[in-house]
Formats: structure tokens, C-alpha cells, sequence
């Protein structure tokens, strides 16, 4: 079954023209109405996470990332808060570990979706800071609410809340393990920059060349972004990790690597591979057990620094001297469109998990709708 978008005949998002970029900025903002012109949303790929918990970037299919993105694609034009998606749901947001993004734009999307919200910004404040085990705070958070989304510097975290917790979890980052839903935004940003991502390769297409200065074994952004690139492999022609260490996967992302089959190869030089990028993503910081470490002086970025003229930048945030403001306002600036889409796309997974696609007939045209 598949939902026809009608965003055109509804109120625009008024979100839409603060998102812009000022007029002396290059900095791109793709059209989001780009990625579902012609092509509608299917519902039934988006039925499959109800009620799933979303703990690994791996765990997507390529349809359940395309249409995700397809449907934050439409929330990015729609106003959406009259239809009150998630009425009656409450989402605990029960953050161990420091966050900006990650838990204020949660919150945004379930706000703008009329949800509610019990947020826990500090794990210092919860019972844990009193020797309680997740276990125990997994059972209590059943009663609590009908969601969790969880940032734990505990690698294992998900695993433990997960022996009681029976209400679906979203894992919001787990120490040095995956960022999932930062994959999505990274992705979502992709294909509204290049919307025949989001179809099957055709031949004669152009592949990209895939940069990631950063490791993956100790970034759980980069992770979870290269982890979810193999969902759009045949789009790929060669991705190339720089990096000051010369394993810098981890055995489990290198034996995935390979049973994908992609391309790809280890350097040490910056400068060397830039002008062969299509796309650049970036961090600079890696979580190591109880303390983060940053990337070696020599991986930054400027506006001298030798890029490809159309390629674009991608960074999770938060940064620091590595990705230097000169080029904020450059063509090469895909970061702060990454950034704000992540608000369309956690809406998106939200109201897929939470079943309430349903609660939206009025800004697509929904075909069979009885079956709903």
C-alpha cells in the first residue's frame, strides 16, 4: 500500500524560511519536496517498525530508510502540529551523557508532534546515581511511559535496560557502540541532496566517492554512518577512511564491510584524497571508555583546504577546530541542513514506532485507507 503526498494543498511548515540560509551564505539547503515528488510513501514499509526497538543502524532495511526519509521529507514542508500525531503518548528522553542536539531535538519532534515528554537531561539525578541498576529503571520506566530514548556512556546500556524494559527503546548513542538515528539525519541530508539515492542504481548513474575522516571503531556517529552507507552500496564506488590509525574499524565493522562487498581503503593523508571526494563526513571526537578524545591536528578542514568543487561536508556535531567556520557559508556546507533535518526524520521514526501513521490522513492521500 502506498500514501500519495498532497504537500502542496496544505500550510507550509513555517519552520521552512528560518531553515534557509542567509542571503550571503552558499551553504546548501536542499528542497525536501524533491525527494517525494512522484514518489509516494509506502505506509507498509513504515508499519514494519511499530513497536520496534531501534538500537543499530544495521537494522534498517534500504526501503525502511528511504521511506523515512521520504516522510520527513513531507514534515519538513508540512505544518504539521494541528494533526496532533502523538496525542496521548509520552516519551521518557533519559540522557546519561551530555547532549545538545540529540535530546533537544528529540524533544522538538515529539513537541511538534504533540506529544509529551518526562526528560532526564542529567543522569545524576536518577536513581542510578544511587547504585540503581538499568535493570530496575528499565522496569520502572513500563509504568512511566510508551517510549524511551536513551544516551548511556555504557556501551552495553541497551542490552541491560533491555532484560526489563518492554516498552520499544531508541538508542540515542551507547558509549563507543551506534548513534542509529544520527545515521538517519546523516542520510536524510544525502538524499534530499541527491534524491536518486533513495531509487535502486541504474546503470550509467554516477557513484559517489565516500570520505570519512574520523574511526569508526571509536565514533559511534561515524559508525553508524558508514554502517547505514551499506544499505546504498550500489550507489558507492569507493569509500576511503583517513584516519591516524591504521585499524581504525573494530572486527565487527570490518567483517560487515566485507560481506558487503565495498570498496574501500585506509590512509593517513588528508590532503592527498580530498580532491577525489564526493562526500566528506567528519568528527572529531571519540568516546573511550570514561573519556573523549579528538583527532590529531593534521585532520582539518578550511575553505583553502583542497576540495572537490561540488562536494559536500557532513558533521554531526558538535565541533571543534577541525571543521573551520570559513566554510559555514560555502557550497560545501551540507552540515547545518544535516542538522536540522534530524527534527523531520525523528519525527518520522517516532510516529512509525509508536504506530501513529494513522493519525496523519490529512496532509497525504492515504489509498486504502480502511486498512489502516
Amino acid at each position: 500500500m502506498a500514501a500519495k503526498s498532497s504537500a502542496q494543498s496544505f500550510e507550509q511548515n513555517p519552520l521552512t524560511e528560518v531553515l534557509a540560509p542567509p542571503p550571503d551564505s552558499a551553504a546548501i539547503r536542499p528542497e525536501p519536496s524533491d525527494l517525494f515528488r512522484d514518489n509516494p510513501v509506502d505506509l507498509q514499509v513504515l508499519r514494519e517498525l511499530e513497536n520496534r526497538n531501534i538500537l543499530h543502524a544495521g537494522q534498517f532495511s534500504f526501503e525502511q530508510v528511504v521511506e523515512l526519509c521520504k516522510l520527513a521529507a513531507i514534515l519538513e514542508n508540512i505544518e504539521v502540529w494541528p494533526y496532533h500525531p502523538l496525542d496521548g503518548k509520552i516519551t521518557v528522553t533519559a540522557f546519561f551523557e551530555a547532549s545538545t542536539r540529540t535530546r533537544t531535538s528529540f524533544e522538538s519532534a515529539i513537541l511538534r508532534l504533540d506529544g509529551k515528554i518526562i526528560s532526564i537531561a542529567d543522569g545524576s539525578t536518577t536513581g542510578q546515581a544511587k547504585g540503581e541498576s538499568l535493570q530496575d529503571i528499565g522496569e520502572m520506566f513500563n509504568a512511566y511511559a510508551d517510549l524511551v530514548i536513551m544516551r548511556h556512556t555504557d556501551t552495553d546500556a541497551p542490552e541491560r535496560i533491555l532484560e526489563n524494559l518492554r516498552a520499544p527503546l531508541i538508542n540515542a548513542g551507547n558509549g563507543s557502540g551506534e548513534h542509529p538515528t544520527q545515521a538517519l539525519a546523516d542520510w536524510y541530508a544525502l538524499l534530499k541532496w541527491q534524491p536518486r539515492l533513495a531509487e535502486p542504481y541504474r546503470r550509467g548513474q554516477p557513484k559517489l566517492n565516500l570520505g570519512i575522516l574520523g574511526t569508526p571503531g571509536s565514533m559511534r556517529a561515524v559508525k553508524s554512518f558508514l554502517l547505514m552507507a551499506l544499505l546504498f552500496r550500489d550507489h558507492i564506488r569507493k569509500v576511503t577512511i583517513i584516519s591516524e590509525m591504521a585499524d581504525p574499524f573494530g572486527e565487527d565493522v570490518t567483517a560487515q564491510l566485507g560481506d558487503a562487498g565495498i570498496t574501500y581503503e585506509v590512509t593517513n593523508d588528508v590532503r592527498e584524497h580530498l580532491p577525489d571526494l564526493d562526500v566528506i563526513y567528519m568528527n572529531s571526537i571519540a568516546f573511550l571508555g570514561d573519556s573523549y578524545k579528538t583527532l590529531d591536528s593534521r585532520y582539518k578542514l578550511n575553505a583553502d583546504s583542497p576540495l572537490k568543487k561540488d562536494a559536500v561536508i557532513l558533521h554531526p556535531l558538535a565541533r571543534r577546530d577541525e571543521l573551520d567556520t570559513s566554510l559555514d557559508k560555502t557550497s560545501h556546507n551540507l552540515y547545518f541542513s544535516q542538522a536540522h533535518g534530524a527534527v523531520f526524520v525523528r519525527q518520522a521514526l517516532l510516529m512509525s514506532v509508536l504506530g501513529r501513521l494513522k493519525a496523519l490522513p490529512s496532509f497525504i492521500d492515504i489509498e486504502n485507507s480502511s486498512s489502516d
